[in-house]
């Protein structure tokens, strides 16, 4: 596990040198992400955290023990972490600019998923959005994605 979170926060954290390395490193910055997601209200719930649980299994296709390996990797490294740069560094470089906005549809997911939308919440989506240059209307038509999959109705947010 550490030798994963350092090697992300090395000045070259692509992981080019192993076969699933950039893979390892794509799913370490998105678990570190979505956790970072939901600590912005000021704690974490389990729903969030069953959340992230799940996406990660889903997106990734990882068995149950994988996927909580990875959780608590990602929760280390969002709490090591003093800015985003790395986790969204990882993503840009791993993903082809259209496929980015499934991490911001991820992250709109956690977000959401204690049934409240905070503002710092909303607002680290957005930034995070904005780093992976993933277009404001992409991101709305994410958000809205999860809405209608939540069933719920557009809010002010």
């Amino acid at each position: 596990m550490l030798g994963r979170l350092k090697a992300l926060f090395a000045a070259d954290g692509s992981g080019a040198g192993t076969a699933d390395g950039g893979q390892d490193h794509l799913r370490l910055a998105a678990a570190a992400l979505m956790v970072e997601a939901a600590r912005q209200d000021g704690h974490v719930d389990a729903i969030e955290l069953d959340a992230i649980r799940s996406l990660l299994k889903k997106r990734f296709a990882l068995s149950d023990a994988d996927t909580e390996e990875l959780l608590t990797e990602g929760r280390e490294a969002a709490r090591e972490a003093t800015q985003l740069y790395a986790f969204v560094r990882t993503v840009n470089e791993a993903m082809p600019p259209e496929k980015r906005v499934e991490i911001v549809e991820m992250l709109w997911e956690v977000a959401y998923a204690d049934g409240v939308l905070n503002d710092y919440e909303a607002s680290l989506v957005r930034r995070v959005a904005g780093l992976l240059y993933v277009p404001d209307q992409d991101s709305g038509a994410a958000r809205k994605r999860v809405l209608a999959q939540l069933g719920r109705v557009e809010d002010d947010n």
